[in-house]
């Protein structure tokens, strides 16, 4: 299945893509209307448990953003919001 075909597919789903892959950002930002959330984690440090904390934080602040399609950058120490396709808006902790 292709990058499109999985993003397609979870916004007729109303799902949450949870990725390495940094082509989901350029999908997003060229879909026509997404609906689908994207957690694109760009960490050094990808064992389970620092995974899963990094997850944990990110819905705590942003599940609600998410569901209505956004995409979250996931670091280290911070994490990045940006809605499609109005204005991009940051956080972090």
């Amino acid at each position: 299945m292709s990058d499109r075909e999985v993003f397609a597919k979870a916004s007729a789903e109303k799902r949450i893509v949870v990725t390495f892959d940094l082509d989901f950002g350029e999908v997003m930002a060229f879909s026509d209307s997404p609906s689908a959330g994207v957690i694109l984690f760009r960490l050094q440090n990808t064992t389970a448990p620092r995974l899963i904390e990094r997850l944990q934080t990110v819905l705590a602040d942003a599940q609600a953003t998410l569901e209505s399609g956004a995409i979250v950058a996931v670091e280290e120490t911070r994490h990045r919001v940006r809605t499609f396709p109005s204005e991009g808006s940051e956080s972090g902790e």
